[in-house]
């Protein structure tokens, strides 16, 4: 059977003709699928009973199964999701001031093999699906609606388990959806893809203007990227300097670079150098992560005044720099940390 929410507007409205419809009713039931949460054909009032007979004879509504839900003191929440094959995934929700951000993922584990990340212990499983993405949105959104949230789900970031541009085409499919006017209708300023350098579709993302990009850099050298992520390090560090400085970006618009500080490993004055002369080739702002420690992993967080003298060298060289604020650290849902098991097996 197919999943409604894998299909495209233009896919719906193909299978919606091959029913004997007119296109008009794919807009509908589109509405439906993404406005209105509906999870069951037989509830889309405005379309004829004959549709909505033929629909569920040859589709669902399939949304990951919320196998589990924590929430920190902080007021993030991680869920875990069971996919209709059961393999799991996590997404999380962050409150921020005025808006609630969804942490997404785009696949079932990790084939880039970072040191530092919970989900590269998992390996890699298989691609998520359009849907199966997708319906994390829809499962944060109904569980803030459920809770009476005052807050909105406004902001989206592919930062979770999985690397975004391996699964790039159901990658497209997403943001293509989460663009559409009758459906959830997002900005592509409200959502950002996180990368940690595949060379591939690096440029064809930034022509689509569907989102912002932000980089997983953690390291300014060739060496040291290999020693703690050898997945992305398999592209040269020069070379992907040399693609992002042809992205695409708007006036006054700057690339995004994470940089995750781990105790004694990365976190020196002259790491810190090393960086402002990678990154003067391109327009850079840098997002430092400050560790969270993770069983399992031989990884500790620098203290916090070697997190501020490392910031204070890239600002006084001119490049914009922030802290991370780190949230959900009590429920394992912080930055690295999302390995899909249950409460019992963190």
């Amino acid at each position: 059977m197919t999943n409604l929410l894998d299909l495209t507007f233009h896919e719906l409205e193909s299978l919606i003709v091959s029913l004997g419809e007119p296109p008009y009713r794919a807009r509908q039931v589109w509405q439906w699928l993404w406005q209105k949460s509906c999870r069951d054909v037989a509830t889309m009032t405005d379309v004829s009973k004959a549709l909505r007979t033929r629909l569920a004879e040859v589709a669902v509504i399939a949304w990951p199964a919320v196998a589990e839900v924590r929430e920190s003191r902080d007021g993030t929440v991680k869920f875990l999701l069971e996919l209709t094959d059961g393999e799991r995934v996590e997404c999380v929700i962050i409150p921020e001031k005025d808006h609630f951000t969804a942490c997404l993922s785009t696949q079932v584990g990790c084939a880039m093999g970072c040191g530092f990340c919970a989900t590269g212990m998992l390996g890699f499983r298989r691609n998520m699906t359009s849907g199966e993405m997708l319906g994390q949105v829809l499962v944060a959104r109904q569980y803030l609606l459920d809770k009476g949230a005052v807050l909105a789900l406004r902001n989206l970031v592919f930062m979770g388990m999985g690397e975004p541009l391996l699964n790039y085409d159901n990658l497209v499919k997403t943001l293509e959806a989460l663009h559409h006017p009758q459906g959830l209708d997002m900005s592509g300023r409200r959502i950002t893809v996180s990368t940690a350098g595949v060379a591939r579709h690096l440029l064809d993302l930034g022509r689509m203007g569907l989102c912002a990009l932000a980089i997983s850099l953690h390291a300014p050298t060739q060496a040291l990227r290999e020693k703690i992520m050898p997945g992305a390090a398999k592209l040269e560090l020069s070379k992907l300097i040399d693609i992002l400085a042809q992205y695409p970006l708007k006036p006054r618009e700057k690339l995004t670079f994470e940089y995750l500080l781990l105790a004694g490993v990365n976190d020196a004055d002259a790491n810190a150098r090393e960086l402002v002369r990678l990154l003067s080739r391109v327009k850079a702002k840098v997002n430092l992560i400050v560790y969270n420690a993770t069983p399992g992993l031989p990884y500790g967080p620098p203290a916090m005044e070697r997190v501020l003298a490392f910031q204070e060298i890239l600002k006084s060289k001119g490049l914009t720099t922030t802290i991370r604020k780190s949230k959900g650290g009590d429920i394992a849902a912080a930055c690295g940390q999302l390995r899909a098991e249950c409460a019992g097996g963190e």
